[in-house]
């Protein structure tokens, strides 16, 4: 039998962020999810729709700032998109090709908003699933990258997000959510989610994290 290591000697899922251990992930923060009229499945959600007012007036602002924050202070930035790897989208998962989901690499939509595209050689890695850890080789670039701490913000909150939470504590990362840098479809679900996730996570705000980015440049 394995001995269970006393309590004193695991970390808290809150504690202090390390330099050079500490990621920030943005979750499918594209065009094509985040403006209106862009997304093909939902002609029907106008400008006003709770969902695209809740990200232009919080979670991408958020998000801005946070990414301002681990820039200035070494924190490595990563950032997935759903995107095929075929024009066609023939290398897409089951799951995608049944609801169906299928952003082309070629369409420009596809990309994250302006403010929050990746600069200099940040990562950005395509999947194919509600899970960045199921099809992309993020567990592995992690790892070389020597990261301990996982931010996560994004969309959708009780679908992608959430898979990265999850997966993400089940392979040995202390994971953030930072919960108003992510949204979904209503605050109602929003909130669910994280209730239901939060135990596999630290759920804190923006402000919070950013205070702990810009300790980390203090020490560096």
């Amino acid at each position: 039998m394995t001995p269970t290591l006393p309590n004193q000697a695991l970390p808290r899922r809150d504690e202090a962020f390390r330099a050079g251990e500490t990621a920030l992930l943005l979750v499918d923060m594209q065009r094509i999810w985040l403006e209106p009229g862009a997304d093909p499945s939902h002609p029907e959600r106008g400008p006003d729709h709770y969902f695209y007012r809740q990200t232009s007036s919080q979670t991408i602002p958020n998000q801005e700032r946070l990414l301002a924050a681990a820039r200035a202070n070494g924190v490595e930035v990563l950032h997935t998109i759903i995107q095929s790897l075929t024009e066609d989208g023939r290398d897409r998962s089951l799951d995608h090709k049944l609801t169906p989901i299928h952003v082309p690499p070629s369409l420009p939509e596809g990309l994250p908003v302006a403010s929050l595209a990746p600069v200099g050689d940040e990562i950005m890695l395509p999947k194919t699933s509600s899970g960045i850890f199921n099809s992309t080789n993020v567990d592995y670039l992690l790892k070389n990258l020597g990261i301990r701490y996982l931010v996560v913000v994004g969309v959708l909150t009780d679908q992608c997000v959430d898979m990265t939470v999850r997966d993400g504590a089940d392979r040995g990362y202390l994971v953030t959510c930072v919960s108003d840098a992510c949204a979904t479809i209503t605050q109602e679900r929003h909130d669910v989610a994280l209730k239901a996730f939060g135990g596999y996570c630290w759920v804190t705000g923006t402000d919070t994290v950013i205070d702990r980015f810009n300790a980390l440049g203090k020490t560096a």
